[in-house]
């Protein structure tokens, strides 16, 4: 998705450094002429796998057609903006273009290790230049000039001249950010100059690893757009995500400047239970165990931090902490932790109750709200048979037991954002609400289909539900979503979803050498291609909700139709399938009910502005360099803000709690004081949701009309046994 405000020049570079610098390693930030062995092998590996195999759904051959895209693609993958490297660059390397395929197919990876270093080169002469222009009189805004700052599209800038230019605005942009944020020129001055100067130094830290990892995944998105390369450190850190779980103190880490600090505590972690920590106390130092030997690991990158604080569960670590209200250079407290496994419950489901009053008389209805942010499974856990890893599913059943001892009348399964996980947990999930069979149909690269079906007699709930998903909703959220439709099982209310209608796999590469340790990384590539039971894909197209709210962004901007290689939507035949019930005759019911009802709530009409505001504002791709035009838009959005809490607490509605923040205080993340950009973020987790209350209503709506219409429910929910029975 495109961003609604304008995105500084650091912005974007962070935005390339973090997922650079979480996959390197300790070595530090000199990029080889020639590549490693292993670097060698594993590119013959990928090749074998992607190219050379029937692994693939669709293999690619490595011609000069691909060459090229993989030139392509590498370079737009270290200046997607184009802010770096001149025309002139690209052209030095044109002759490398063609090379690219035999690069890859014979593990002879060093042009790709030139351009890197050239880029490298390139940020730091840009960074200087940045640093220069904070010294000299620029900061006059009473022009017309514009900042055009979506350079996606654009062509490489000619030389470095132009480049300059570039920049002269970015820098202008966000020096005038910082004034509008209420800063003297002398903090101004010293904000961007340190800014400017960890872009810098977060870029020299890149290495060979980073330089190896991307160019490979130039390649791998050269096959399709889900499939990729993760070295060993990369692999470790997607399992863990999935499994929502990891060894270690329990603390979410964050750089600083030079220094890693503490962002979060985990609850139930070592961390947390010790009582010794605060949100923005800085680790200086790391020792393992009991007496080896501490590490100053000022100035490191923060994932080679990470991988000396985390171990096995059962280990002891000690850090040398400075707490926050100290200066840098005091001396540390030595704190020694012994590490546990802990669960990262943040992004585990979670569960309310809203209340949805009654109309004409009819009594109020409680719906249920299950938020799923993915469909996680921790894969070793459940390996190892001893009952006690992360799912999904079993979260879900276990918050679906809750809400049937508190007799809620219906169910809203919040899919917005998730976007997937393991199949497996969405064929498991959507088991929850049907009594058994098809979930999804996979078909393989050489045409055969297999049916992944619920097995498993009875449901965990059997009531009204309804699945709300956005644009985010993705792959196994568009299963669950998918499956649910075709069933006629529950209402499908939000956006139309992503459309990854396709199937990935991890591949160890390190199996076929039968390597002791971890050498070669992994591949996650696409194997297959998913339909729903009723013989649809969702590729490219999505889920199409039965009823609609505003669409936040549009399909050219954000989801698999972007994809230049993206597979087409195509359909197969249908399977089998119980039909609990057909929601069209309900429809336009439901539709004329959510229209009058959105009329007049306030919440949603605001939402409905800010969304047509945002998709304007997102057509324009640039901002306005004139202080006045800046500051009477920012005063604007000041005074709308106001007018609303005001509003809020007229009419005794929920109150926003960052309506008395400014929006945008010119600071990057890193800039920003920890302890209180948490709290910022723990006060957007309960701002007002028209969306998701609006759903709930919806979803009361349709348990209303079928309780007391009979003839309708007969004909809507012809497998129904009662009221509120949608399932039985």
């Amino acid at each position: 998705m495109k961003a609604r405000q304008a995105i500084s020049i650091s912005a974007i570079v962070l935005a390339l450094a973090t997922p650079l610098a979480l996959m390197a390693r300790a070595d530090g930030g000199a990029i080889p002429a020639v590549p490693t062995a292993d670097h060698a092998t594993t590119s013959k590996l990928v090749y074998g796998l992607l190219s050379d195999s029937r692994y693939a759904y669709r293999p690619r051959a490595l011609d000069a057609a691909m060459s090229a895209d993989i030139f392509k693609r590498y370079l737009e993958s270290l200046d997607g903006n184009k802010l770096f490297l001149s025309a002139g660059d690209v052209a030095r390397f044109a002759r490398y273009e063609p090379r690219m395929g035999d690069a890859v197919r014979q593990g002879d990876v060093g042009p790709a290790f030139e351009i890197f270093a050239l880029y490298k080169q390139r940020v730091d002469e840009r960074v200087a230049y940045a640093r220069g222009l904070l010294k000299q009189d620029i900061f006059d805004f009473n022009s017309d000039e514009r900042w055009y700052y979506d350079r996606e599209d654009a062509p490489w800038a000619a030389d470095g001249a132009e480049l300059d230019g570039l920049w002269r605005k970015s820098v202008r942009n966000d020096w005038l950010r910082l004034t509008l944020a209420g800063k003297s020129a002398a903090e101004i001055r010293a904000t961007l100059d340190k800014r400017y100067a960890n872009i810098a130094t977060s870029i020299a830290q890149l290495n060979g690893e980073d330089a190896f990892q991307s160019f490979l995944n130039a390649y791998t998105a050269s096959i399709d757009p889900h499939t990729d390369y993760f070295n060993p450190r990369t692999a470790k850190l997607f399992t863990q995500s999935m499994s929502l779980s990891l060894e270690g103190i329990g603390a979410q880490l964050q750089r600083q400047d030079d220094v890693v600090v503490i962002r979060e505590l985990i609850p139930g972690g070592p961390a947390a239970t010790s009582n010794k920590f605060t949100p923005g106390d800085r680790i200086v130092g790391v020792g393992q165990g009991t007496s080896g030997p501490m590490e100053d690991v000022i100035g490191w990158r923060i994932d080679d931090v990470v991988e000396k604080i985390k171990g096995k569960a059962g280990t002891q670590v000690r850090l040398d902490v400075v707490p926050v209200e100290a200066v840098l250079d005091s001396a540390p407290v030595r704190i020694t932790l012994t590490r546990a496994k802990v669960r990262l419950e943040e992004q585990a489901a979670k569960s309310k109750v809203l209340d949805i009053p009654g109309v004409q008389g009819a009594p109020a209805k409680r719906i249920g709200v299950i938020e799923l942010p993915a469909f996680y499974q921790d894969f070793e856990g459940r390996r190892s048979r001893d009952g006690d890893y992360a799912s999904a599913t079993r979260d879900v059943a276990r918050i679906l037991g809750t809400f049937r001892t508190q007799a809620v009348d219906g169910v809203v399964l919040d899919l917005r954002s998730n976007g997937g996980g393991s199949l497996n947990e969405a064929v498991e999930l959507t088991g929850l609400f049907i009594d058994q069979g098809p979930v999804v149909q996979v078909r393989e690269s050489g045409g055969r289909v297999s049916v992944e079906a619920d097995r498993k007699a009875g449901v965990s709930w059997d009531g009204p539900l309804a699945v709300l998903v956005n644009r985010g909703s993705a792959s196994a959220s568009e299963i669950v979503a998918g499956a649910i439709q075709d069933y006629g099982r529950g209402l499908v209310i939000g956006e139309t979803t992503f459309g990854k209608g396709t199937v990935q796999n991890l591949v160890d590469l390190d199996r076929w050498p039968a390597n002791e340790g971890k050498r070669y990384g992994q591949v996650k590539l696409t194997i297959a291609q998913f339909f729903l039971p009723g013989g649809s894909s969702t590729q490219n197209r999505g889920v199409v909700p039965d009823i609609s709210f505003p669409v936040t962004v549009d399909a050219s901007v954000f989801g698999e139709s972007t994809y230049d290689n993206a597979l087409p939507w195509t359909r197969i035949a249908a399977v089998p399938h119980t039909r609990y019930g057909n929601f069209a005759p309900l429809l336009p019911r439901l539709d004329a009910l959510h229209a009058a009802r959105v009329a007049k709530d306030h919440e949603f009409r605001w939402f409905s502005q800010d969304v047509a505001e945002f998709r304007a504002e997102s057509e324009k791709k640039y901002i306005s360099l004139n202080l006045a035009e800046r500051r009477a838009e920012r005063d604007r959005q000041d005074a709308k803000r106001k007018e609303r809490q005001a509003e809020r607490k007229r009419l005794g509605l929920q109150l926003d709690p960052l309506a008395d923040i400014d929006s945008d205080d010119g600071l990057t993340a890193n800039e920003r004081d920890i302890a209180q950009d948490t709290a910022r973020e723990a006060a957007a987790e309960k701002r007002p949701d028209p969306l998701l209350r609006e759903s709930a209503a919806i979803l009361a709506d349709a348990v209303r009309l079928l309780d007391a219409d009979r003839k309708l429910s007969s004909t809507v929910l012809p497998e129904s046994t009662g009221p509120g029975l949608w399932a039985r």
